[in-house]
């Protein structure tokens, strides 16, 4: 039986709510099922695991990489934070168009985004550690940002000051970005 998700409105991207089931002793779920994640379109071959701790206010984000793509699909252990997915692939009939959700370890929920996105996220609660899964592996000459406040993208982040990396505050706008460093759209990817 596959994963229950809803759509996101940008192509490839998907919204995942596993099963949980609860009872007087907690909780259990599978955060990942191969089979059943295959059966709701995410098909992917994932090849990292990578976790983040951040504190309340922290943004991390908007990154991507170019030769070594990566397919993440993201989510909570701990906290809640508000996580967004940007398409960046020229020629996508949804260039430049964003998603965001709120997931945390209350909802469960799990944001899948395929190669050519740009990804990043706001903490809101005290902390947050989020798992991401990748279908490559970290290239850190293959790393490449997009600025939080991109006006003509128009994320509508749920605080007004975030704490950044100075890595991350000087990412430049989508629109200044040369076309040889942004992902090419493939119908269907």
């Amino acid at each position: 039986m596959p994963v229950k998700k809803s759509s996101t409105g940008l192509e490839g991207v998907i919204l995942v709510q596993p099963d949980v089931f609860r009872d007087d002793r907690g909780y259990f779920l599978e955060t990942y099922h191969r089979a059943k994640y295959k059966e709701s379109g995410i098909e992917h071959e994932f090849v990292q695991d990578n976790r983040s701790h951040s504190r309340h206010g922290v943004l991390r984000g908007l990154h991507y990489q170019l030769k070594s793509a990566q397919g993440k699909l993201v989510y909570v252990v701990r906290g809640e934070i508000f996580d967004v997915a940007v398409d960046i692939r020229r020629g996508s009939p949804y260039f430049g168009r964003w998603f965001g959700a709120y997931l945390s370890s209350e909802n469960s929920r799990q944001i899948f985004m395929p190669e050519g996105f740009a990804h990043g996220f706001c903490v809101l609660s005290k902390t947050a550690d989020v798992i991401y899964k990748c279908t490559d592996f970290y290239s850190p000459g293959d790393e490449y940002g997009i600025s939080w406040s991109d006006p003509d993208i128009g994320i509508k982040w749920p605080l007004n000051s975030p704490i950044l990396s100075q890595k991350d505050n000087g990412n430049p706008l989508l629109s200044d970005i040369p076309e040889n460093i942004l992902p090419v759209y493939c119908s269907g990817s």
